[in-house]
């Protein structure tokens, strides 16, 4: 997790140069703490809501199903979203999660048993 004092340090910095310097070299640190809490893990739990999935959102699916990690979307946004009819979302990301052993929700009640619980 990134310290957010080092979040708040470059927003204090006035616009310009030097703040965009700062964030290119805090995103690194921040898009790598990513990249490892991914890796750590053993389940990722993606919200899809929007009327596309978020990109930072749809790249952290990608790579957790190329790291063999199991994804439980969820979508409670009423919004068509999907690439066609037969899909919930862009079908790129619905085949990552349902080929990794997951699911996409519609209600945060069904997360139990999306886990394997019981409902």
């Amino acid at each position: 997790m990134t310290d957010q004092a080092k979040i708040d340090a470059v927003l204090a910095l006035p616009y310009g140069e030097a703040r965009r310097e700062a964030w290119r070299k805090l995103n690194v640190e921040i898009g790598g703490n990513n990249r490892a809490a991914i890796d750590r893990c053993d389940l990722v739990f993606a919200v899809l809501d929007g009327t596309d999935v978020d990109s930072g959102t749809a790249a952290e699916i990608g790579y957790a199903f190329a790291k063999g990690k199991k994804i439980i979307g969820y979508r409670g946004d009423f919004r068509l979203s999907a690439d066609n009819e037969g899909s919930v979302v862009n079908l790129q990301v619905e085949y990552f999660i349902r080929q990794s052993g997951g699911q996409i929700i519609a209600q945060i009640a069904d997360l139990a048993a999306a886990l394997g619980g019981k409902a």
